[in-house]
């Protein structure tokens, strides 16, 4: 029995890993919920150049403005773009029979893609696609092989390509791989890594908005606790204070 699970338990995350696409290591960036000018941001980006295809169905575009501190009005303005009401859900005006059918499948939901992907896979692959001749549009992805969509970012990062370079290897020079380079993108690189940072953490606050609150409470619950003891510790010794 102890076997048994112990192969379960070295397989099943094996199979999970496998079942997502390839092992290039994820990067890691410093995702923070609190700050709200980033989900700011990142809501904005979603909403330009996600929401064609992606949509967020179990999420409210009035829930998420008040949750970033965004006023209606402004979120209308700025953040719906085909006259839905600030109580919809956010939900993509493209037909998912028709989606099946130009991208092989329907774009998925994003509104809990962050836990079930995770943060640094989502950002890693943000920044993975490049150009490979022969794909249906042009491109490919490092952390999802043979990946069915388009680049939609590269009007931020530019046309991203595999860069190698000559090195001596057993005495004979030889060309290895030394990763992407974009050219003539909006954002240098420095910054199309923070917008796409700003981008997961937004991915990451829809996947669990109770977490802007309850992180807070938790502190809160935190310093209860904390003063809780020391009263507690002195009730204590005042009890036994007799007995020793």
């Amino acid at each position: 029995m102890r076997r048994l699970l112990a192969v379960i338990l070295i397989t099943i995350p094996t199979l999970v890993w496998s079942a997502g696409g390839s092992n290039v290591r994820l990067d890691h960036a410093d995702y923070d919920l609190q700050d709200r000018a980033s989900l700011q941001k990142g809501a904005q980006l979603f909403m330009n150049y996600c929401l064609g295809c992606h949509q967020m169905q179990y999420q409210r575009y009035q829930r998420t403005f008040q949750d970033l501190g965004i006023s209606d009005e402004l979120g209308q303005e700025y953040l719906q773009f085909t006259g839905e009401k600030v109580t919809d859900y956010i939900t993509s005006s493209m037909p998912m029979e028709s989606a099946a059918v130009w991208f092989g499948a329907p774009p998925p939901d994003l509104t809990l893609v962050s836990r079930v992907r995770g943060a640094d896979r989502l950002y890693t692959y943000l920044r993975s696609f490049y150009v490979q001749e022969g794909k249906t549009f042009g491109v490919n992805n490092k952390v999802f092989p043979d990946v069915g969509m388009p680049h939609v970012l590269e009007e931020l990062q530019g046309t991203p390509r595999e860069h190698y370079e000559t090195v001596m290897v057993d005495g004979e020079m030889v060309q290895q791989y030394a990763g992407l380079k974009a050219e003539g993108g909006l954002l240098s690189a420095d910054e199309y890594d923070k917008a796409m940072l700003d981008l997961v953490n937004f991915l990451q606050y829809s996947g669990e908005p109770s977490r802007l609150s309850s992180e807070k409470i938790g502190k809160g619950v935190l310093v209860f606790i904390l003063v809780f003891f020391v009263f507690a510790l002195l009730l204590k010794k005042e009890y036994w204070r007799e007995v020793h």
